[in-house]
């Protein structure tokens, strides 16, 4: 098996960049479909539409309802279809961008995609995370091409909920872990190979700077100022995580967040807070230093991210619950099965109940 690694073709990151977005789009296509929330289009549709002013491409705007699932990628496409785009621009979060993603593949088209907010590491990939229409997870799409081009402008993302930024760095926290398990276990990856040495550097790359810069980021965010370090968290949780993740590969992080969809308590937390809790559970499973371990919950305590199954909405923890998670999490085509060891059910179960148990046990001192 070779060693693999993929990218977009282009990244870019900076304050006021969505004012050129058009300019961009131009180079792809001539009519452009543009996904986005009602919400995201109230905020800067009118800014969309400026910068496609001179511009050889034309636009249209789709609504987006709510899940990437296998119905709204159909609707998409059909849509594409009807007005004859060449071009898709996925505008918003995780979950449009993976629906764009996906509506592109199979019209045969370019894809931009361009966050307002730095939630997930979904951004830069060739992946499409498909969902049920009522929000549990069902497949891993995986593409043949990472998007043509990802546009952040760090000046609307730092307007964004801080919550909504930290939850990215959840979901960059499990990057470094995941790919760590993955070369061990000599797993292949989302890239269709082995992690490369430039994966893995990026992947603790992105560790690193989240330790160093992540609770910066925060109390800056806070105080709505968009400083050096939150420029470093937004690369993080977007580029540093997307090529981590995806050229080195997922573990047991991300199986456990897609188990903790079968509980209905969890469907309002974000993406990266279930993920977060999962790094805790990995952690747990292969039983790392204890330095380790606390390194990391006490970066989550700090950031404001779940390290118990309470803070994830499961008010009542059972037994049953926990192993209904487990069973999920290692289902048959998920990437628990990437660990450099045997996971069962009943491991993953101990595992989620110890990690919620440290997560008390440090919460409380």
């Amino acid at each position: 098996m070779a060693n693999i690694l993929i990218s977009p073709s282009k990244y870019v990151q900076g304050a006021g960049e969505l004012k050129k977005l058009g300019t961009y789009a131009a180079a792809y296509g001539k009519h452009a479909l543009i996904l986005i929330s009602e919400g995201g289009y109230r905020r800067i549709g009118e800014q969309i539409k400026e910068s496609f002013q001179g511009t050889d491409c034309s636009i249209d705007f789709d609504y987006f309802n709510g899940e990437c699932s296998k119905n709204e990628i159909n609707r998409l496409t059909a849509q594409m279809e009807e007005k004859g785009c060449d071009l898709v621009i996925g505008i918003g979060g995780g979950k449009i961008f993976d629906t764009a993603k996906a509506a592109a593949y199979h019209k045969g088209t370019p894809v931009l995609i361009c966050p307002t907010i730095a939630s997930t590491d979904a951004p830069c990939s060739a992946l499409s995370v498909i969902y049920t229409d009522e929000g549990v997870f069902e497949e891993y799409l995986f593409l043949p091409a990472n998007p043509n081009l990802v546009l952040m402008d760090s000046e609307i993302i730092a307007k964004s909920p801080v919550r909504l930024t930290v939850a990215g760095m959840g979901d960059a926290l499990a990057t470094y872990f995941e790919a760590r398990a993955c070369q061990r276990s000599q797993a292949q990856s989302c890239a269709g190979g082995r992690t490369t040495e430039a994966a893995m550097a990026l992947a603790e790359l992105c560790y690193n700077t989240l330790i160093s810069e992540g609770i910066k980021a925060k109390v800056a965010l806070e105080a709505g100022a968009c400083t050096e370090a939150v420029e470093k968290i937004i690369e993080a949780n977007t580029l540093l995580s997307g090529i981590g993740f995806e050229s080195a590969g997922l573990a047991g992080a991300h199986a456990i967040h897609n188990g903790l969809t079968v509980l209905e308590e969890c469907h309002s937390m974000y993406h990266g807070e279930k993920v977060a809790f999962g790094t805790i559970a990995q952690l747990v499973l292969e039983n790392v230093p204890l330095e380790e371990l606390e390194e990391v919950i006490f970066f989550c305590i700090e950031a404001g991210l779940p390290v118990t199954m309470e803070e994830l909405g499961v008010v009542e923890l059972t037994d049953e619950k926990v192993l209904a998670v487990a069973k999920a999490a290692c289902a048959e085509n998920d990437t628990l099965h990437n660990m450099p060891f045997e996971v069962t059910a009943e491991t993953a179960a101990a595992a989620i109940k110890a990690a919620d148990a440290y997560g008390h046990y440090y919460k409380g001192k």
